[in-house]
């Protein structure tokens, strides 16, 4: 979309007008309640019902606001979460961290492998750079992504509270990868448990991610389920190979799951090695839609929330 046309889209659409001024601040003086009962309407067309939420989007914005466990905010940070993961299940489960800096324009690349991914520990999705061969890497672009990532306060425009005390830091990680993509490029596959209650009722690998990202879902036994989410579409027609250590990965899922309400636990499997990616507690922030639309509730129905922690 060209400027002329968000500006026209900002002025005549009031839908897009208002996200937009969200994302932009305009609406951090609201309370958590506040602030969620608007974007939520906002973007699902209907009133967030917060007394007796039934779809899963509804019920993860309920987590968000009275589910305060003070252990949440070590799962979020990446950091944090790589020494939980190893006190509970051992070492070998961690993607080894090669560095960890506070500001971008320490990192000394001269210093760094030939590939390698750097991170950040406070946010979810900006400021991820995949480096494959270091003498092609941009460098100065990527510690200008990496600063403004720094800078970003995922907490205020979703309202994830955990995210609030995370400090901002850049890590960087070893380069891995499982599979190849169906241009044919190398990728990491993410096999994401989704976590009710502390039981694993599907799980979704995503795949393509410098395509067009899809993702499937599947059942415990890995079996194909027909539904998806818009931010992410499914792809029905493509074959993926279900790992065969499918129950060791479901087992570690559920043991770091924990009985917490819902937790997604996100995995690597590299040639049978199986290692943690990272704690999601509210996917796409409770704000993706399913299609078809009854999974929401589906995925909703298997969600038993906890008592209120926070008045």
């Amino acid at each position: 979309m060209s400027i002329v046309s968000k500006g026209i889209e900002f002025i005549t659409n009031k839908k897009y007008r208002q996200i937009n001024l969200m994302n932009r601040g305009f609406y951090n003086g609201l309370s958590d309640e506040e602030y969620l009962k608007k974007r939520f309407e906002l973007l699902f067309g209907y009133e967030l019902d917060l007394s007796d939420p039934k779809t899963f989007n509804e019920k993860l914005q309920w987590l968000k606001l009275y589910d305060r466990d003070p252990v949440y905010t070590t799962l979020v940070d990446k950091h944090a979460a790589k020494g939980f993961i190893s006190e509970l299940l051992g070492p070998e489960y961690v993607v080894p961290e090669i560095g960890v800096w506070e500001r971008a324009e320490d990192i000394d690349f001269d210093k760094l492998p030939e590939r390698f991914v750097l991170k950040c520990t406070h946010n979810s999705g900006k400021g991820v750079i995949v480096c494959r061969d270091k003498k092609g890497l941009d460098r100065k672009k990527a510690v200008k992504e990496l600063r403004a990532a720094l800078d970003q306060d995922f907490y205020s425009t979703v309202r994830e509270w955990p995210y609030k005390r995370v400090p901002h830091r850049i890590i960087c990680e070893e380069y891995l990868h499982s599979s190849v993509s169906s241009n044919g490029e190398e990728e990491l596959r993410d096999y994401k448990f989704f976590c009710f209650n502390g039981r694993v009722r599907v799980f979704k690998i995503d795949f393509d991610r410098f395509i067009e990202h899809r993702a499937n879902y599947y059942d415990r036994e890995g079996r194909l389920l027909r539904f998806g989410e818009t931010v992410c579409p499914p792809n029905y027609d493509a074959e993926l190979a279900i790992p065969e250590d499918l129950d060791e990965m479901i087992a570690i899922a559920e043991k770091t799951a924990g009985t917490h309400p819902f937790v997604r636990v996100d995995l690597y499997n590299v040639g049978g090695r199986i290692l943690f990616s990272e704690f999601t507690l509210y996917p796409n922030s409770g704000f993706g839609r399913f299609e078809p639309e009854e999974w929401d509730g589906i995925l909703g129905s298997w969600l038993e929330l906890p008592e209120r922690k926070v008045k």
